[in-house]
């Protein structure tokens, strides 16, 4: 395994990444590079570029409501490219089919709403790291 690992925040709300990557680099510090996408387009070019620099992608933490591509097809179709990966849909608004199909197809960590409550989610990321290792 890398020891150079990455997570990666995709959300089109630039406030949310800013937000997300503040309390990221807070709670976990520079063990992770830390990259945020607006849209599914860039989080795959982000994620392809990683993986070819040897990083271990071990993260994703995903808005569902984007333009383009929904976030529980992104996590579906990351999960089977990387299943290993942790990832977590963090949305204001998805429709239980979408959460369903998430949890059914990309082994998803949690759903959490928008605002969400940062310890939580600080929580949950660890636990998951831990079971990794």
């Amino acid at each position: 395994m890398s020891s150079k690992k990455a997570i990666i925040c995709v959300d089109d709300e630039k406030i949310v990444l800013e937000t997300l990557q503040r309390q990221l680099i807070n709670a976990f510090g520079k063990d992770f590079a830390y990259e945020m996408a607006e849209d599914v387009n860039e989080a795959w070019e982000v994620i392809v570029d990683l993986a070819d620099e040897g990083y271990d992608i071990v993260l994703v933490i995903s808005d569902w409501l984007m333009p383009g591509t929904k976030g529980d097809k992104f996590l579906v179709d990351l999960h089977k490219e990387y299943p290993t990966t942790v990832k977590i849909l963090l949305t204001g608004q998805a429709d239980e089919e979408a959460i369903r199909n998430a949890f059914d197809n990309a082994n998803l960590l949690a759903y959490m709403q928008k605002p969400w409550n940062q310890a939580q989610l600080i929580e949950s990321i660890a636990k998951a790291f831990n079971s990794r290792n």
